[in-house]
């Protein structure tokens, strides 16, 4: 983020749009010696909230952009995705009622996307559709993403032959402090559209009755961390002391979920 460029955008925004720095002062909440600051390039100091507020003020999209030694951040994200991935992939192997796709991709009436874990239960035609969540960014952009997935999932999935006569949603996040921290923080928006919790989905999952709507926190698998890129198992690799059972991944389910949320 570069702090002069930001500040001589908003400078030229508001001259453009004939306001003075008091007027952008009064309509953003701030100081206006905070107004003068940043359109000096004086980022440093100033709440990022402030910024925020000064910029949705003058009706400029504020992008901030995280970087970290080149591609190795995106790789360091997709890990801690693709290792959740890898504890579903192995919970659902234990439920063989249950098929479950991963990456399923869409393009309905004009909205598109990609579904991490699509899951489908034949016998109550149950339809599950699932995110994974490293982190929570907005709150209300994930609500709604959510809403409209469920809205469009009969036609999602109607090239596969299924007839959903229920669908849930499950939000998985991984299991770290923050992620924690900010789902309280938003509990009155999150947690009131997905109220049932990883001990309610479980045993929805074993007997699907009605719709569900749930948030939980997955442990990753241990070949993965946030901290470095996970490496993938290979055939060399020792048999596990559960011998690959479907015990095994019932056992690997039962600690990804075993903590109540809060």
């Amino acid at each position: 983020m570069d702090d002069v460029r930001i500040g001589s955008a908003l400078r030229t925004v508001r001259v453009r749009s004939r306001l003075r720095q008091a007027d952008v002062a009064a309509l953003s909440g701030v100081s206006r010696e905070t107004v003068i600051a940043l359109e000096r390039g004086g980022l440093g100091p100033s709440r990022l909230a402030d910024v925020r507020a000064v910029a949705a003020s003058l009706g400029v999209r504020l992008d901030l952009s995280v970087r970290w030694q080149g591609a190795d951040l995106d790789r360091l994200l997709n890990a801690g995705h693709a290792a959740m991935h890898e504890s579903l992939s192995g919970m659902f192997g234990s439920l063989p009622d249950w098929v479950a796709l991963p990456e399923v991709s869409f393009s309905v009436f004009g909205e598109r996307g990609v579904i991490d874990i699509v899951a489908w239960h034949a016998a109550t035609r149950s339809l599950l559709l699932i995110e994974i969540k490293t982190a929570l960014g907005d709150p209300q952009a994930l609500v709604g993403t959510m809403d409209r997935r469920m809205r469009l999932a009969t036609r999602i999935v109607a090239d596969r032959g299924w007839k959903p006569a229920v669908v849930g949603a499950w939000i998985v996040f991984v299991d770290t402090r923050t992620n924690r921290r900010h789902v309280e923080q938003h509990r009155g928006l999150v947690r009131s559209r997905f109220p049932a919790d990883g001990h309610a989905l479980r045993a929805w999952l074993r007997a699907p009755t009605g719709p569900i709507a749930a948030l939980s926190f997955g442990r990753m698998s241990p070949r993965a961390t946030l901290s470095g890129v996970p490496s993938a198992p290979d055939a060399s690799d020792p048999p596990r002391s559960s011998g690959g059972s479907a015990k095994g991944a019932r056992d690997r389910w039962s600690v990804m979920i075993r903590r109540p949320d809060p």
